[in-house]
């Protein structure tokens, strides 16, 4: 078994096929409910580093359930990071930060899409992934519980990642949907710098980073769900009756995905979250998926019966006097799309790809070196209802096509294969130069990535959806 020693501590790990080790579940913090992380410097005795540490205490989602995640131990001491390297090492390595997503409410570094054998294998680096605070246990209010996990555990790996042979002076952080937007918060914090050189946010869930008034307001939300009259009484209740008034909440709430959020101008984040981002000069890759609210369509028993004249009411919430306008524009730049599919491919625009492009502009006039890509390859599953619908990437970025219920999501096309590769290839040269294959992106050109079967440099595409949002 391997064995790992440095002045924090001794880590026995476990060694894999082909030259890999992994060091699971090693606890980096601890903390007392709704209290700041308390950051592990030394370890008593040796750490038996081979299982995953628990979850957060959480309402499972969808992916959660396809997963097969749900079961698994949940703690409120949940604060464990898990490491994977090449059993043997001749040079400190770049270092990929996993971040998962899951809308702050749910999701577990212990998912098999997310284990980081594969990149090592392929890119000569280590991964670490690690559990953090969610829902009111990690986001009630504008404390930023769950943030400060993740920069604890930055602190750990900056501590101890070269004994794993890792370097600390090359880190770059990764994460899809919640921890793509939680990246790009991460570069924004004062309390990071000189963690880590490089970012990479997959379908960042920016519109999830908050106001102080919103969070407050969720926050006196939850306690009426709760049936609290304020935090003190809440710290008394149990585990599962705070997971009880969370569930309840989500069939309550008008728009569960900013109940428990990161706060702009919260514990560890500025006010402006994009100005910080640009300011930080940290280099940054920002992607979206073609299709990214498919994934909630195609599950929605009720979209099905969605008319014409109802989709066209949410475009007019949504667009007002350009309502038919972007019905119009949206028709034409994609394939015939059902009802219920027009409102996923307004709100795949609204919720995702234009706020990363706004980020990535907002970069670009202080000099903030960013790439922007776009992910397009449609999944042939239910017949192809998902179409490239939010997640639908992790398997591949992680090169993982193999491990559980992933051709349930994915298919089994040869061509899958491919694109794996030329995706983790472009992520494993970011980790370790800092480049890409395509040129940076600015507001003149707007250099974007496509990655398909033909995966090709286009410039500003889909303009005419994205002068929809161009003056709003």
């Amino acid at each position: 078994m391997p064995t790992i020693s440095n002045s924090s501590g001794s880590f026995v790990g476990t060694e894999l096929e082909n030259d890999v080790s992994a060091f699971l579940g090693i606890q980096y913090a601890s903390a007392k409910r709704f209290c700041q992380p308390t950051d592990i410097k030394k370890y008593s005795s040796i750490v038996n580093a081979q299982t995953f540490g628990p979850q957060s205490p959480q309402v499972p989602g969808f992916m959660d359930e396809i997963l097969n995640t749900k079961s698994l131990p949940s703690s409120e001491e949940c604060f464990y990071l898990n490491i994977w390297k090449p059993t043997r090492v001749r040079e400190r390595l770049p270092v990929l930060f996993w971040i998962h997503g899951g809308a702050y409410t749910n999701g577990t570094a212990a998912t098999s899409w997310y284990d980081g054998a594969n990149l090592v294998r392929l890119g000569d680096v280590v991964v670490v992934s690690i559990n953090y605070r969610l829902g009111p246990f990690g986001f009630i209010g504008d404390n930023n519980l769950g943030t400060l996990d993740q920069i604890s555990a930055l602190r750990w790996v900056n501590r101890n990642i070269e004994a794993f042979g890792g370097d600390p002076s090359n880190v770059t952080i990764f994460g899809e949907s919640a921890g793509g937007s939680s990246v790009v918060a991460l570069t924004a914090s004062d309390l990071t710098r000189g963690m880590f050189a490089k970012a990479w946010a997959m379908s960042p869930s920016l519109l999830q980073l908050r106001s102080i008034q919103d969070a407050q307001q969720a926050k006196q939300k939850f306690l009426e769900a709760a049936k609290c009259s304020s935090l003190d009484r809440l710290s008394s209740m149990s585990t599962q009756e705070i997971v009880d008034a969370t569930r309840q909440m989500f069939v309550d709430a008008e728009n569960y995905i900013s109940t428990f959020t990161p706060t702009a101008g919260g514990a560890g984040l500025p006010l402006d979250i994009y100005a910080a981002s640009a300011k930080s000069k940290i280099p940054m890759v920002v992607g979206t998926n073609r299709d990214e609210n498919r994934l909630w369509t195609a599950l929605n028993p009720s979209a099905n019966q969605m008319s014409e004249q109802d989709a066209r009411k949410i475009f007019e919430a949504a667009c007002g006097q350009r309502a038919a306008s972007a019905w119009n524009i949206i028709s034409r730049n994609r394939e015939a799309l059902s009802p219920a599919q027009m409102v996923a491919a307004l709100q795949t625009e609204t919720n995702f790809r234009v706020p990363a492009q706004k980020l990535c502009e907002r970069r670009a006039t202080s000099d903030a070196n960013s790439w922007m890509y776009w992910f397009t390859w449609q999944t042939p599953v239910f017949d192809g209802a998902f179409g490239c619908c939010h997640a639908l990437d992790l398997p591949f970025v992680f090169n993982n096509l193999d491990k559980p219920n992933v051709e349930m999501f994915t298919g089994s096309d040869p061509s899958r294969r491919e694109i794996s590769s030329h995706f983790t290839s472009e992520l494993i040269q970011f980790a370790k130069y800092g480049t890409v294959s395509w040129p940076i992106y600015s507001a003149d050109e707007r250099h974007t990535l496509k990655i398909d079967i033909k995966t090709e440099l286009v410039v500003d595409p889909d303009s005419e959806i994205r002068q929809i949002w161009a003056d709003r």
